[in-house]
């Protein structure tokens, strides 16, 4: 299925290596944080081991938290970059 034109995007100021075990995790946390109902991460077409953001799909409008604010991709990003520091995702217990 192909995504809708108007889902939010959070694009990362620089794209993360990140491993297929992290970007499950990266995706479970946008979608978690967004109170979405999934989240896609955007790997670069040129180098794709390089996740460059998450698409939410879905998000719920019940309240102001939901909103994809700066702070909530501050803290994706943040995230993210957590992961690629770790080596991808690897053993991470976060949920």
């Amino acid at each position: 299925m192909a995504p809708a034109r108007d889902e939010p995007k959070v694009l990362f100021r620089t794209a993360y290596t990140i491993d297929a075990p992290g970007e499950v995790a990266l995706e479970d946390y946008a979608r978690v944080l967004a109170r979405a109902e999934s989240a896609e991460a955007l790997r670069e077409d040129s180098q794709p081991d390089r996740v460059a953001g998450v698409r939410v799909a879905g998000v719920r409008l019940v309240g102001p938290a939901t909103e994809v604010t700066p702070s909530l991709r501050a803290d994706i990003e943040d995230f993210a970059r957590d992961l690629a520091n770790r080596g991808g995702g690897s053993g991470l217990g976060w949920a």
